[in-house]
């Protein structure tokens, strides 16, 4: 049985290695299987979630297993906090690290996110961290927020789960709530990566296409993946 002290994100990781990858659990299966193992670590499921957030943000500040998933995720998020200015906007922020990890910084941030249950989540765990998020359930391509929300809005490894023309209403809809900047992050993948729900991948080339298509300044580059940089006059 895994116990409190071993519940962090690096679960997601080794279910898709160990189970999903050999076909032992389909990926649809994944998440139901991810929420069994977390909340069956103790009597009370919010004492699970709080393990599993705390041991996440330990891991991703300090220096995660270098085969886990959190290794993965500490230069991404690393890299959208070094890009933040003033407040920030999450879309899809799934269980919320990044935002924790500005608000932590010192920004005062909103997170969304498509999925009632993860909102509420994280709208449970930041205050047991100590840590201010204001939380939002919204779809990412319609957002009800007004336009100029927030400073950066972020889209970190959200689009890649969109087919294309619902990524580019993402961006335009970044574009509408940003005051002055526009974040998106995706992996470079040659094939989508089932298991994590990707459906559309991207290159340097797709990117540079997306932000020509906004008309805005912007900047593509890479690191642990690709970036998109709009930066609004």
């Amino acid at each position: 049985m895994i116990g409190l002290d071993d519940l962090d994100n690096d679960l997601a990781g080794w279910l898709d290695r160990t189970l999903v990858a050999p076909g032992v659990l389909p990926p649809e299966r994944f998440e139901e299987a991810f929420v069994a193992i977390v909340t069956g670590a103790a009597t009370d499921p919010d004492d699970a979630w709080f393990a599993f957030y705390r041991n996440t943000l330990r891991s991703l500040h300090g220096t995660p297993d270098p085969g886990g998933t959190n290794a993965q995720l500490k230069p991404v998020h690393e890299r959208a906090a070094a890009l933040t200015v003033g407040s920030a906007l999450e879309l899809g922020c799934c269980f919320g690290f990044l935002a924790l990890r500005l608000a932590a910084a010192g920004h005062p941030v909103t997170a969304t996110d498509i999925t009632p249950g993860t909102v509420t989540l994280l709208g449970r765990m930041a205050p047991r961290l100590g840590l201010p998020v204001d939380t939002v359930v919204a779809d990412a391509r319609g957002v009800p927020l007004p336009d100029d929300h927030s400073d950066t809005v972020l889209a970190v490894h959200l689009i890649e789960h969109l087919e294309a023309p619902e990524g580019k209403a993402v961006v335009g809809e970044a574009i509408r709530l940003a005051r002055r900047r526009v974040v998106v992050s995706v992996p470079f993948e040659d094939e989508p990566h089932e298991t994590w729900g990707h459906v559309t991948t991207f290159d340097a080339d797709r990117l540079a296409a997306l932000g020509d298509e906004t008309g805005l300044p912007y900047e593509v580059t890479d690191h642990h993946g690709g970036w998109l940089v709009l930066d609004l006059p």
